[in-house]
């Protein structure tokens, strides 16, 4: 690359791929494992193999990225390690999905060749999601790339089971699961979903045994009538006290079943009298358990009736509810129905109603595990960002339930439990060979894998190599930041808490930074349905990776959701173009003689700054752009410290664009261009050219990590000595005091102000932009000292000319005024300037519609009809219009005085 010459436009294409090479070429993302720097560690949320980057996946990586480039430039031994996770019934279902297509199930296939399969689809789709997260941007350390299901994580997840079944804490046995009719597998309560939806409330009379009457029961399901076994009232409900301990005929079955009190049951529900079906549902189970009563299984896993369900024996669920209630309502049992709303689970993956079922399952006992969590985060151990969300975490571990850790798939960690016929279990790290109880060797494995989330809560240590005592584990454990959603608190950050915590005696991070999820312009959430999901990898080829990542973390606050708006894309676009600009205006003016004669750059300026021997001639502005240096290197360090990504960016953005680009720049060209001649002109350009490349080499480093391959590029064209490392692993500036210039900070602010008014009076008249015109300041002493200074840049860029100071002057006829300050006013006569009359005709026009505008919107607000009517927002909307009509009609009144 010829590091003499830019580009006239920035290439996103050209540049991105080839820079991203270059790092990994030179290990810049790899870990040292050694020597200075403390251990900075982040471990990925691994991707699910099943499908593309999308725009969540695209923030949470950008936030890891920004985070993890700053602290390796802040000289420590950054480790962020990348991964992906197996994502059991996700990918099982895509790979069946396929198989479909060929008009086979896994069945059909068997297991070993399924699985031969899905080892193939997740080569194909690791590959691909590797590929695109290259193309974001992120400084993963590839070298230590982890799986799921890889050899050493294989290893940790069985010991931990192993571990965890010896100490007790793992058990199997039938109780009521979360079972998914499509994926055919268990499901813990928390990938369960639940949805509102209208419904109907059933009143059933079930009549009693022996004598006359009935008891009346309220269901919003009376297909699982079939399977009820009791019925249910509140000990202290004095309507049914009689009756508990009496028999009912269960309608339909013609079984006998008993009345039981129990204190769960609310008596302001329906009649307060409740069926019991604990093969169903997970109250009545607890309910069943605690009376002794039999569970029937009257629907099966395949979401039919069973043969339990007598003559309604295979029909879908649906159908047989209608039948059920049919038949009811001919024997005369329904005694009303009512509509009802209420929260229907579905399985998180496929969106089926789930069916609660009484299954043989595997589980976790959560409450011993529980406590330490609670200590860690409430003792601060573990810190949440935003801390609201520490709440959530809390709510969720202190009211946790035994965990249902089995799935019935094929893909994924096959659970390390033999059986034997003589009935012996035996968990084990290892296959064994013979039964230890009978010596039989005719052992068969457990066919269930262990929920995908097992195996992610191990990922912070099985990562790093544990269960062996490896370098990278003493090093790089505990972790010290993750970034994740808030949707996956209960999932994964409160299982790797309890894990770590149990098996290494530590928790595994030190702070959760919580970030939102990306919604469309609309505040909608992205989805297939709707049609509004926006493909990262589209953006990333329209504008570049780095405009996408700007786009993201500026609109980026920890915890809170945010929009994703075109317009805001434009703008990251617009930003790197203006830094590129910029950057190229700057290395065009290094050299003396724009580097005619063979004269190389020129850093005497530079090099004094940087070893903060300052020049003494230092102008105001120069001191100024210094000065707004130093507090934003001050402020950007601060706001990463303290998480807040976005106000970070957000300075680095106005630094960049308002300071350096549309004002330093600026001011910089009166002496980068000076036609007199002479050692005094030469030395003015010897310091402005010195501490435009200061600055800019500086402002590179702190835009690096929101955009790290414009910076990177801009970077190797810097001159030798300042690019010769990789941007990426530059030192992170530090703010310093010799850079402190309060009151020539101020003072220019003031100057700005100043511009600033003129070119908003020059803009009112349309005056052209290459027409200049006369103006007057008023101005107190020492203001106006300062002013004169600085008359040169007045005159150049608010095209004052002839610029006149009056501190006692009075407005001038036909003249427009800014009040700038208290200090300063500014006149900008125009006899002479604009054809007045024209002017004033032009705005006594402008003035007459405004003021049929205002009437219209007058009497709107005044119809009682509309104000009663229209839309709260309709109506704060017509107000809102009527004050700025109102304002604009008093400036121009105000305007139109000033110029008669």
């Amino acid at each position: 690359m010829d590091k003499s010459v830019m580009d006239p436009s920035y290439n996103p294409e050209t540049v991105e791929d080839r820079q991203y090479r270059l790092w990994l070429e030179k290990d810049s993302f790899v870990a040292r494992g050694e020597g200075p720097g403390e251990p900075f560690t982040i471990v990925i949320p691994p991707p699910n193999v099943t499908g593309s980057l999308h725009m969540g996946h695209a923030l949470n990586c950008t936030i890891q990225d920004i985070i993890i480039r700053w602290r390796r430039m802040q000289g420590d031994d950054t480790l962020w390690l990348p991964g992906t996770d197996h994502a059991g019934i996700a990918t099982q279902i895509r790979v069946e999905e396929d198989l479909a297509k060929e008009g086979m199930t896994r069945h059909e296939l068997g297991r070993e060749p399924f699985l031969e399969k899905v080892w193939e689809w997740k080569e194909t789709y690791h590959a691909r999601i590797t590929e695109q997260l290259q193309r974001l941007g992120v400084s993963c350390d590839w070298s230590r790339e982890r799986f799921t299901m890889d050899e050493g994580c294989s290893q940790a997840v069985r010991k931990v089971f192993v571990d965890l079944y010896r100490q007790g804490l793992i058990y199997r046995g039938d109780y009521l699961i979360n079972w998914c009719p499509r994926c055919r597998t268990a499901l813990s309560d928390i990938e369960v979903e639940h949805e509102e939806r209208p419904s109907t409330l059933t009143f059933i009379r079930y009549p009693l045994v022996g004598e006359e009457g009935s008891i009346t029961v309220a269901t919003t399901r009376p297909e699982t009538m079939l399977g009820d076994t009791a019925v249910a009232v509140n000990p202290e409900d004095e309507r049914y006290r009689h009756l508990v301990g009496k028999r009912v005929l269960l309608p339909l079955m013609e079984r006998e079943i008993p009345v039981v009190a129990d204190s769960y049951v609310d008596p302001t529900f329906g009649t307060g009298a409740v069926k019991i079906t604990p093969g169903h549902d997970p109250n009545d189970f607890e309910i069943g358990q605690r009376h002794g009563l039999e569970a029937i299984q009257v629907i099966g896993k395949d979401g039919k009736m069973t043969g339990d369900a007598g003559r309604f024996t295979g029909l879908e669920v649906g159908e047989c509810r209608r039948q059920v209630v049919e038949e009811l309502k001919a024997l005369g049992l329904v005694e009303k129905i009512d509509e009802y709303s209420h929260a229907v689970g579905q399985c998180q993956r496929c969106a089926t109603d789930i069916e609660p079922l009484v299954s043989r399952q595997w589980f976790v006992k959560m409450k011993p595990l529980s406590t330490p969590a609670i200590a860690a985060v409430k003792e601060g151990r573990v810190k949440f960002v935003p801390e609201r969300f520490a709440k959530t975490y809390l709510n969720w571990v202190e009211n946790v339930r035994d965990w249902c850790i089995s799935r019935q798939i094929w893909w994924g960690h096959r659970i390390p439990a033999w059986y034997c016929s003589c009935g012996e279990t035996i968990v084990d790290y290892n296959e064994p060979i013979v039964c230890p109880a009978c010596g039989g060797r005719e052992l068969v494995q457990d066919p269930d894998v262990l929920d995908t989330w097992f195996s992610s809560a191990l990922w912070p240590f099985s990562t790093l190599g544990w269960p062996e005592e490896t370098p990278d584990l003493r090093r790089f454990f505990p972790t010290s930041v993750l970034v994740t959603g808030y949707d996956i608190i209960y999932f994964w950050v409160a299982r790797m808490i309890f894990m770590s915590l149990e098996f290494l005696d530590e928790v595994p991070f030190h702070t959760v930074y919580i970030n939102g999820l990306v919604r469309d312009s609309l505040g909608r959430k992205m989805s297939k349905s709707l049609g509004n999901g926006i493909d990262p990898l589209e953006v990333i080829a329209d504008y570049g990776a780095d405009t996408l990542r700007f786009t993201l973390i500026t609109g980026q606050a920890p915890g809170h959701d945010q929009r994703f708006r075109q317009e805001n894309v434009e703008a990251g676009r617009n930003f790197s173009n203006k830094i590129w600009n910029a950057s190229r205006f700057v290395l065009m003016n290094l050299c003396p003689d724009g580097g005619e004669g063979g004269k190389g750059p020129d850093l005497t300026g530079v090099l004094a700054i940087k070893s903060r021997e300052l020049p003494s001639d230092l102008n105001r502005a120069d001191r100024w752009i210094l000065n707004r240096y130093n507090e934003t290197v001050q402020g950007v360090t601060t706001s990463l410290q303290e998480y807040e990504l976005g106000e970070a960016a957000r300075l680095v953005y106005e630094f960049l664009w308002n300071d350096y680009c549309d004002w330093y720049l600026e001011l910089s060209k009166y002496y980068l261009y000076a036609r007199e001649g002479g050692e005094a002109a030469e030395r003015d350009r010897r310091r402005t050219r010195g501490v435009l490349l200061f600055v800019l080499e500086g402002v590179l480093r702190l835009l690096h990590p929101f955009m790290p391959f414009i910076s990177e590029e801009i970077w190797q064209h810097l001159p030798g000595r300042f690019s010769r490392e990789p941007l990426v692993v530059s030192p992170w500036p530090r703010p310093c005091r010799e850079l402190n210039f309060p009151r020539e900070s101020t003072e220019m602010a003031m100057v700005q102000k100043v511009i600033r008014a003129i070119r908003n009076l020059r803009s009112q008249v349309q005056l052209p932009p290459t027409r200049r015109s006369p103006v007057v300041l008023r101005a107190t002493a020492e203001l106006e000292g300062v002013l004169r200074q600085e008359s040169h840049q007045l005159a150049r860029l608010a095209l004052a000319e002839p610029l006149t100071f009056d501190p006692s002057a009075s407005k001038p006829r036909q003249a427009l005024t800014a009040v700038v300050s208290r200090e300063v006013e500014a006149y900008l006569p125009l006899k002479g300037v604009i054809d007045l009359e024209a002017e004033v005709g032009r705005l006594q026009r402008e003035l007459q519609q405004m003021e049929g505008d205002l009437e219209r919107t007058k009497g709107k607000l005044a119809n009682r009809g509309f104000l009663q009517k229209a839309p709260a927002e309709i109506v704060e909307k017509e107000q809102a219009r009527y004050r700025e009509l109102n304002s604009r009609q008093e400036k121009l009144k105000q305007r139109i005085r000033e110029l008669t």
